[in-house]
């Protein structure tokens, strides 16, 4: 996948760069971050600057994730990351977070609403999901706000660190946003 850039009327998400690293680094020393989302754990500078500089680019390179870094306007904060984890053929994973400074403004549902119209037009994927660790109210809580249906919990289902742990799992599908899909859709009676 080429690297590429979304923009909606508040935000530009661009895939992160070198000059991100700072940023990266200072949103991650949030305990909550660290808790909940699979960055290391302490978060040092050397995992902001490799995540910016290498894991990143290479992921888009190698079709395996499409991270964002959302901006507030094309030269403001970085306000959160939303990444899209390709599963397979069709299948995609969203995972966000938000710096602490930024909540409760609505910018990461904003950007995870332009991701997934982006991943359902322009990709043509059929379905976008969203995991995260039982007890993640925040978490569902934007998922929620972006369409998302809460389908269940998966035991077991998500490794934070070396341990499985319990997941909400929620579905998004173009319909949920009034776009077509690709392929069609034959929803069970």
């Amino acid at each position: 996948m080429e690297p590429l850039a979304l923009t909606t009327a508040r935000l530009s998400l661009r895939p992160f760069a070198p000059c991100d690293a700072e940023e990266v680094y200072a949103a991650c020393q949030d305990p909550e971050i660290q808790r909940w989302t699979v960055v290391p754990s302490p978060y040092e500078r050397e995992h902001a600057r490799a995540w910016v500089s290498e894991i990143s680019p290479a992921s888009w390179r190698e079709d395996r994730e499409y991270a964002f870094a959302v901006r507030l306007g094309e030269d403001g904060p970085l306000v959160a990351s939303v990444g899209v984890h390709v599963r397979g053929p069709g299948a995609y994973e969203i995972g966000y977070w938000t710096a602490k400074e930024h909540r409760g403004r609505g910018y990461t549902t904003e950007a995870v609403d332009r991701v997934a119209r982006w991943l359902f037009t322009e990709v043509g994927a059929g379905r976008l999901e969203w995991r995260a660790a039982v007890g993640n109210a925040p978490s569902r809580a934007v998922a929620e706000k972006a369409g998302f249906r809460v389908e269940g919990v998966l035991r077991a289902a998500l490794d934070l660190r070396g341990t499985l742990r319990d997941c909400w799992v929620a579905g998004l599908l173009p319909s949920d946003l009034a776009l077509p899909s690709r392929p069609p859709y034959l929803p069970a009676r």
